[in-house]
């Protein structure tokens, strides 16, 4: 009851808050004007994702008070880390940064969360069981926070979707940090879904705010570091994280190597996600975010089948994880093709 009225109230407040903020935008002309790489047309407000940032981390600030057996150092690294990201995410919103800086700052988050976690010693993967990974598994701790800050805001580039993403990830969160005994994690989760609904009220298609970098790297960043504080415990908390937002490492990965593959910049801006390449092909924002949200969940539904040791979980993870992922791309390539063929008729 008491996680069901604290979402209740984020939620609202949330909702409440992107609307004040939305009007102070437009005032002070805080605006996303469209480019050639644009998917929008019209100039929108941006930066609306301060206000998931503020109610996530001042609601988990003031739940680590009043929980007094809640590990401290795990905690205070990720609030630490959190603000460095709000804040040169913020200024890149307010005036584009070099990347080197954005990649300072991403980079010591994640220092500051593996001196305070620690980071992944082992994984556990479907049939093969728990796997040593040494001190290898420092870089991958290291690469998979830097990784996912910056993926979720690759990602942020449609209304909706990033936000929708966010919803289903923070309520697997809540719902696995109960299984577990966690309440930080579940606390988190519940405050990063609720105040992403909020949000989402305003974002959806079409959307009347933009999230910006501030909400988009925090909200990675935040997702990448609940399997590491998670996985202390549980070594399977490794996969169920990256079950947890499956679409957005698989696109931004697929779309990384791809264009690393074809000798592209991969650090100029673009338009060749996947879900980009959709819209391009013809579908709306709309569909788009709900062929995602839809995927998310059943990235949900795996994780809670195999944490909680169903019989054929294994079996399921390994082939409908493969299966999704290769699903999405084969639709991309499908719907371009549909979409030229119509155009040369």
């Amino acid at each position: 009851m008491i996680l069901t009225g604290v979402g209740l109230l984020i939620l609202l407040l949330s909702h409440l808050g992107v609307g004040v903020f939305l009007r102070w935008a437009k005032k002070r002309q805080i605006l996303d004007i469209p480019n050639d790489r644009s998917l929008h047309i019209h100039p929108v407000p941006r930066g609306g994702g301060i206000v998931i940032v503020f109610f996530s981390v001042t609601g988990f600030a003031i739940s680590w008070m009043f929980g007094s057996t809640w590990p401290h150092q795990p905690i205070f690294s990720y609030l630490i880390g959190a603000i460095v990201i709000t804040a040169v995410s913020w200024l890149d919103d307010l005036r584009p940064l070099p990347n080197r800086i954005r990649f300072a700052a991403h980079s010591l988050s994640a220092i500051l969360v593996i001196l305070g976690s620690g980071y992944w010693h082992k994984v556990v993967l479907p049939f093969l069981g728990e796997l040593p990974l040494g001190w290898f598994g420092l870089l991958i701790t290291f690469f998979w926070i830097v990784g996912l800050t910056n993926a979720y805001n690759f990602m942020d580039g449609i209304d909706g979707i990033a936000g929708g993403q966010a919803v289903v990830a923070g309520t697997g969160w809540t719902v696995l940090g109960c299984l577990i005994d966690q309440p930080p994690v579940a606390m988190l989760g519940l405050l990063l879904a609720s105040s992403s609904l909020g949000f989402l009220w305003h974002n959806w298609p079409p959307a009347r705010i933009f999230m910006g970098d501030v909400g988009s790297a925090f909200l990675g960043y935040t997702f990448a570091v609940l399997p590491v504080i998670a996985a202390k415990d549980d070594p399977r908390f490794v996969l169920i994280g990256v079950l947890l937002v499956w679409p957005f490492v698989f696109d931004a990965s697929f779309t990384f190597f791809r264009r690393l593959r074809k000798g592209e910049n991969v650090f100029t801006a673009h338009r060749s996600h996947l879900y980009q390449r959709l819209v391009i092909a013809g579908h709306s924002h709309r569909f788009v975010t709900l062929l995602y949200v839809t995927m998310t969940s059943f990235g949900l539904a795996l994780a809670l089948i195999w944490f909680l040791d169903v019989p054929g979980s294994d079996a399921a993870v390994t082939i409908f994880l493969p299966a999704l992922c290769f699903g999405l791309w084969f639709f991309v390539t499908r719907q371009e093709r549909k979409r030229k063929n119509n155009n040369c008729k």
